[in-house]
């Protein structure tokens, strides 16, 4: 009887979103070697060609963009079999902690994909500042929670890379005679330092003309043209724009959002939540 590998099929998938070997290998924490490898073994099993050279890129053949579709469908039912009849057991409130920036992107995705991989769950979010968050995943009160602090004894994965924008109202006009007025958050906030050490270095004269608590009022004050705040792209809406260097403002470096799992939990849920989020966010992340 035959039948096919299913992690050469997953590995085609791979292939077929990144259109790298070595991007594949990168993803799935393989060799070059092994992924080419793979590949050849597939073939031979189908007896087709499933890529082909076109000048320097090796790219999929027709045949190869059909197996795709089918690793596709393929891939779904033998991962929804496991979901099915593995984690019918797993029952329970996930506690999901998440900055204000992303409440409108990286949040919305988290969720649905949890409620599609394990839809007997619940999910219960919280909304705090970024070291709120990790405070509450410290002390238990969270399972898991997006933010952009890094801990390196702590386990997480990377989300997402974000450009850091200075944002302001859509017909603010900036002059660059005068002090940059800043609209920042009080308290600690990764934002503020970035911003504030590189204005500094570029020597660009600013005030701080509003200081306020809550995200939701940081936005309100720009949209209203008080001043200009730097956050990431992602809180960009068609009520705003970017200010850069050609308004002799100074860049500022990306934001990373990480998803962290709370230390030592012993909680199967969050074990199990977490563990199908970083196997297949990098491809689910890639389309978002």
């Amino acid at each position: 009887m035959r039948h096919l590998d299913i992690k050469l099929l997953r590995t085609l998938v791979v292939f077929a979103k990144t259109g790298s070997f070595s991007q594949t290998a990168v993803m799935l924490h393989k060799t070059q070697s092994a992924i080419t490898h793979q590949m050849h073994r597939l073939q031979e099993a189908l007896g087709i060609t499933i890529f082909e050279k076109k000048g320097r890129m090796l790219m999929l053949s027709d045949e190869g963009v059909r197996l795709v579709r089918y690793a596709n469908q393929v891939l779904v039912l033998n991962d929804e079999v496991f979901r099915i009849f593995k984690d019918k057991q797993l029952q329970g409130t996930l506690n999901l902690g998440a900055p204000h920036d992303v409440v409108e992107s990286l949040l919305p995705a988290i969720l649905r994909y949890i409620s599609t991989i394990l839809p007997q769950i619940s999910v219960k979010t919280y909304i705090e500042r970024g070291p709120t968050l990790m405070e509450k995943l410290d002390s238990g009160e969270l399972d898991m929670t997006i933010a952009t602090r890094f801990d390196q004894d702590m386990q997480g994965l990377v989300l997402r890379r974000s450009p850091t924008v200075w944002l302001c109202a859509s017909d603010y006009v900036y002059d660059s005679k005068n002090a940059l007025p800043l609209i920042l958050a009080d308290g600690v906030s990764m934002y503020k330092d970035m911003a504030l050490a590189a204005l500094q270095q570029a020597q660009v004269p600013w005030e701080i003309t509003q200081s306020v608590s809550t995200l939701v009022n940081i936005k309100a004050l720009v949209r209203a043209g008080f001043g200009v705040t730097p956050r990431s792209i992602d809180l960009l809406t068609q009520d705003m724009r970017t200010l850069g260097v050609e308004d002799g403002l100074p860049s500022l470096p990306d934001v990373i959002y990480y998803l962290w799992i709370r230390p030592n939990t012993t909680s199967t849920l969050a074990q199990q939540t977490y563990h199908y989020i970083q196997r297949d966010w990098k491809l689910l992340g890639t389309t978002m």
